[in-house]
C-alpha cells in the first residue's frame, strides 16, 4: 500500500493525513489541537505545541493505518499560508522525513487543498468555494488555470470574528461550536425571527466583519440574551457569505457552491447554502466535519495530485510562505 502522507500545521491544528498513491483511498487524519488557557492563537505556544505533539501523532497516525515508513512513496505539507512559528514544524517536519526515507516532498497551498478535499469527497466538478476559516473568508473560482478569488474578507476571517466574539462571552476557544449550540437552544426555545440590529458589510463581493463583531459584543455588555446575541451574530455574518457566494454563480455561471474551512461545520451556514443554491437551480456541497477543519488528509489529496502533474518540490523551494495566496498556486491537473 502506498501512501502521500500530508502534514498539516498552519495554525493551532497539527496534524498527519494520508491517500493512497494511487487515489484509491482517503485515511483518517490524526490530529492534535492547541487550546490556549486565555486569548487567541499564540504562534509561539501553537508551534511548541506542535513540535511536542508530531513524534506521538505520527506513531498514532501510522499505526491507525497499519503502516510503516516503506508504505510512504511522498510527503507534502502546508507550505502557507498561515502563522510562521506554525508552519516552519510542519516544514521542518516534512523535510526530515522526506530526506531520511529518500522519497518526494511537496509544498502545497493550504487554501487550494481545502477545495481539493471538497471536491474529492463530495464529487462536485467546477464548485464556487465559499471558503470560512479561521484566518481566511473567501469566495473562490476556478478560471484560466488558478482558483481566482472573487471576494475575500477586508478585516479578520469569520472564524476569528466568532471567536474573539466567543471570548468576550466567556467562552473558550474555539468559540464557534458553542455560538452554534447557544443559537441553536435559543431558536428552539423562543422561534428564529426575532435579530437584532447588527452591520451587513457586503462590499460587492467583498466582507467585513469587524463591524458586526463590535456591534454583537456591545449588545452582549448591556445585558442582550447571549441566545439571541448569538443567533443575530450568526444570520446576520452567514448571510453576508452567502450572498457574496450568490453573486459570484451568478457572476461565473457555475451551478455548484462547495463549503471548506471550519465554519463549514456550522450547521447553520450549510443550510442557509443549500437553499440559496436550489433556488438558483443549483447544488451546495460540503466534505465531512473532519474534513471541513484543518487536517493533514486534505493536505496528502492535494499533494497527490500535483504529484500525478509532475510538481514536486526541491529542497531549496521548500521555504514556508505564511503569506501565500490562493491565487498564486498554478492549476494544472483536472
Amino acid at each position: 500500500m502506498g501512501l502521500i502522507i500530508g502534514i498539516e500545521s498552519t495554525a493551532h491544528t497539527f496534524s498527519f493525513g494520508a491517500v493512497s498513491s494511487d487515489g484509491s483511498d482517503v485515511l483518517p487524519s490524526s490530529s492534535s489541537l492547541y487550546r490556549p488557557e486565555e486569548g487567541g492563537i499564540h504562534p509561539r505556544e501553537a508551534a511548541d505545541h506542535h513540535v511536542q505533539s508530531a513524534g506521538d501523532l505520527l506513531r498514532t497516525a501510522m499505526g491507525n493505518w497499519g503502516a510503516n515508513k516503506d508504505d510512504i512513496d511522498a510527503i507534502a505539507f502546508s507550505q502557507g499560508p498561515g502563522l510562521g512559528p506554525c508552519l516552519r514544524v510542519g516544514g521542518a517536519v516534512a523535510r526530515s522525513m522526506s530526506m531520511a526515507l529518500d522519497v518526494p516532498l511537496v509544498g502545497v497551498n493550504h487554501c487550494v487543498a481545502h477545495i481539493e478535499i471538497g471536491r474529492r469527497m463530495t464529487g462536485c466538478d467546477d464548485p464556487i468555494l465559499l471558503y470560512v476559516s479561521g484566518g481566511n473568508t473567501q469566495v473562490i473560482a476556478r478560471a484560466s488555470g488558478r482558483y481566482r478569488v472573487l471576494g475575500e474578507t477586508l478585516d479578520i476571517g469569520i472564524g476569528n470574528m466568532l471567536d474573539k466574539f466567543g471570548r468576550s462571552i466567556g467562552i473558550p476557544f474555539p468559540g464557534g461550536p458553542e455560538i452554534e449550540r447557544k443559537a441553536s437552544r435559543f431558536i428552539q426555545e423562543n422561534g428564529s425571527e426575532h435579530l437584532l440590529d447588527l452591520p451587513y458589510a457586503v462590499h460587492g463581493t467583498d466582507m467585513a466583519f469587524s463591524g458586526i463583531l463590535g456591534a454583537a459584543i456591545a449588545h452582549a455588555e448591556r445585558g442582550e440574551d447571549p441566545g439571541l446575541v448569538c443567533h443575530s451574530l450568526q444570520e446576520v455574518s452567514f448571510a453576508s457569505c452567502v450572498e457574496v457566494g450568490e453573486r459570484a454563480m451568478a457572476l461565473t455561471g457555475k451551478s455548484e457552491i462547495l463549503l471548506g474551512g471550519g465554519v463549514a461545520c456550522n450547521q447553520r451556514i450549510r443550510t442557509m447554502t443549500s437553499i440559496m443554491a436550489q433556488e438558483r437551480g443549483g447544488e451546495a456541497y460540503w466534505p465531512e466535519r473532519p474534513l471541513c477543519v484543518d487536517n493533514g488528509t486534505m493536505i496528502a489529496e492535494l499533494g497527490r495530485r500535483m504529484l500525478d502533474s509532475g510538481i514536486e518540490t526541491i529542497m531549496t523551494n521548500s521555504a514556508i510562505d505564511p503569506s501565500l495566496r490562493t491565487d498564486m498556486t498554478p492549476v494544472i491537473w483536472s
